[in-house]
């Protein structure tokens, strides 16, 4: 089962950018459709974005769509949500997320294989 690490994190002002990687540890990445989510303190976790294993289908949840745009380099193991005009609300741990079908990702959480630890986005007023 692939493993997930993610990175690019940080303490960013509003109306800035970041970038969010994550790293998958198999070969099988490739096979996989992965996704984004993330948690606010004391908020329930929220769908951020999901890109299926060829890249060619995306979703967005409604809250970021238009700002954040995922995407993945299968050769390299790696995909990416690119985060641009940041606000304060976006504040949140973000994980990434791996499954065989994109649609659980979409839209069943809970039905999710692969989970990486998070990282800490801070969007300062």
């Amino acid at each position: 089962q692939v493993q997930l690490v993610e990175s690019g994190g940080g303490l960013v002002q509003a109306g800035g950018s970041l970038r969010l990687s994550c790293a998958g540890s198999e070969r099988t990445f490739s096979t996989y459709a992965m996704g984004w989510f993330r948690q606010a303190l004391g908020k329930e976790r929220e769908f951020v974005a999901a890109i299926s294993w060829s890249g060619s289908i995306t979703y967005y949840g409604d809250s970021v769509k238009g700002r954040f745009t995922i995407s993945r380099d299968n050769a390299k193991n790696m995909v990416f949500l690119q985060m641009n005009s940041l606000k304060p609300e976006d504040t949140a741990v973000y994980y990434c997320a791996a499954d065989g079908r994109i649609l659980n990702i979409r839209s069943r959480p809970s039905d999710v294989e692969v989970w990486g630890q998070g990282t800490l986005v801070t969007v300062s007023s």
